[in-house]
């Protein structure tokens, strides 16, 4: 049997032979304010961040809107040892729906998921590689609902494609995603009941009227 990779094991060797007093350049993926937040105060140890809000799932526009206003308000509220700046590149949903074309029917978790994964961590590696930075990766990995190795998968073939580093990770292991509700709490944060696009709402409306 494949042996599983602890991601945040990895991440952490990598954390300790950096230095402190020269924080190198992240191109952070945030989905949104509250997996955003635990990420953000232990990341912020060893980097400059920017957060990149590329985000071409969501649906409706005010939920678009909403999300990255919470995402900068969070920036601007939550005390990090290192500057966190914050970049946002529209909505551009039709880029979501070419990336999942044919997959519309899939349930949440699966194939459309991982479709929508490659295309927002593709852009953040492209831009991370166009910025100089020195490492990109997503606050995705903090939820219990996302699929963390298929996350790093994803990430590490970009690396190799673009030539920047991937920060690997899976931020909810040791109480990271137990800590981001409890800075969502802190903060008041909007914590969304779907993921964001139009399939995983419609999947919550139709499992919240019992069909």
């Amino acid at each position: 049997m494949e042996q599983k990779i602890n991601y945040r094991i990895k991440q952490e060797k990598i954390l300790r032979n950096l230095d402190a007093d020269k924080p190198l350049r992240l191109l952070l993926h945030g989905c949104c304010a509250p997996c955003s937040s635990a990420v953000l105060e232990y990341l912020s140890e060893y980097f400059l961040i920017t957060v990149l809000y590329f985000n071409p799932n969501i649906y409706p526009e005010e939920e678009f809107l909403h999300r990255i206003a919470e995402q900068k308000r969070l920036i601007a509220e939550l005390p990090c040892k290192n500057p966190v700046s914050f970049e946002e590149h529209g909505w551009q949903q039709e880029r979501f729906y070419a990336a999942v074309k044919g997959l519309e029917d899939v349930r949440e978790g699966g194939e459309r998921c991982f479709s929508c994964y490659r295309l927002r961590l593709e852009e953040t590696a492209r831009l991370a590689a166009e910025g100089g930075y020195d490492y990109f990766t997503t606050t995705l990995s903090v939820s219990p609902y996302k699929n963390a190795a298929k996350l790093n998968e994803i990430g590490e073939e970009l690396a190799a494609k673009y030539g920047v580093d991937h920060l690997p990770s899976d931020f909810k292991k040791k109480d990271g995603y137990k800590r981001s509700i409890e800075l969502s709490e802190k903060y008041g944060l909007y914590r969304q009941d779907y993921c964001g696009c139009v399939f995983s709402r419609r999947e919550r409306e139709l499992s919240h009227s019992g069909t």
